[in-house]
């Protein structure tokens, strides 16, 4: 495990919650549950105690995107990467050929590439530093055909629990200029009208909820392509 002298600055772990910013002590309790390999070194910035996936809603997701996408999907992209939570479980899938992962504050990229290293997965991912619309539409634009596209955008911080910076209309139609196939991670208290009122031309919206220990953490809106198994789903 690397010392704290070798951790880069904006990167964080954390061994005891005294070390910690007084507003994400509450999460300390959860930090197995975020990443099931804490111990080993994981590295957080502090905004990530907030948003990042839990680490069993994150292999669902992965699981039910690897099921459900179209198998002329060959890549996945991850929008908003983070400290690598959903990356990581996608990676961790084998489902796809390469995993795309874009993420515009290098302290969070940092801590990504570390944290799929001890998961062993970091071979597999390919990291890049900026907007992921610029990025989509130019470094990756030639892989949209093969491309689902996974967003999980920062919804507020760790003061501005449920707060919705985006309008989901808005922040899907972009998307969906270079995919088919998009899956839009959510706030539990999303309001799913705005998606329901936008056409889609290929397949239908899906809208799945995420729970831990009976409490909802979040949803997942699978927009296109996507064919479910509901017999067989859990």
């Amino acid at each position: 495990m690397e010392t704290i002298s070798e951790i880069p600055f904006g990167c964080h772990y954390y061994s005891d919650p005294k070390e910690m910013p007084w507003d994400v002590q509450k999460y300390w309790h959860q930090r197995y549950s975020i990443f099931s390999k804490y111990d080993d070194g994981i590295w957080m910035t502090d905004d990530a105690w907030f948003g990042v996936t839990p680490e069993p809603v994150a292999c669902k997701i992965a699981q039910h995107v690897s099921e459900a996408a179209s198998a002329k999907k060959a890549v996945l992209i991850d929008c908003f990467a983070g400290v690598g939570g959903n990356t990581i479980a996608f990676a961790r899938s084998d489902r796809w050929t390469r995993v795309y992962a874009i993420e515009k504050n290098p302290h969070a990229l940092a801590c990504a590439k570390h944290n799929a290293r001890l998961y062993g997965v970091h071979n597999k991912i390919s990291w890049y530093l900026g907007d992921c619309f610029d990025i989509i539409s130019g470094q990756l634009r030639d892989l949209h055909q093969y491309a689902v596209l996974f967003a999980s955008p920062p919804w507020g911080g760790r003061l501005g629990v449920n707060q919705m910076p985006y309008n989901l209309s808005e922040l899907l139609e972009p998307f969906r200029k270079h995919s088919d196939s998009v899956a839009l991670y959510l706030p539990r208290t999303s309001d799913l009208k705005q998606l329901a009122r936008q056409p889609t031309t290929v397949g239908k919206t899906t809208v799945i909820h995420y729970c831990i220990e009976g409490a909802s953490k979040a949803l997942c809106a699978y927009i296109g392509d996507f064919k479910f198994d509901w017999l067989h789903i859990a």
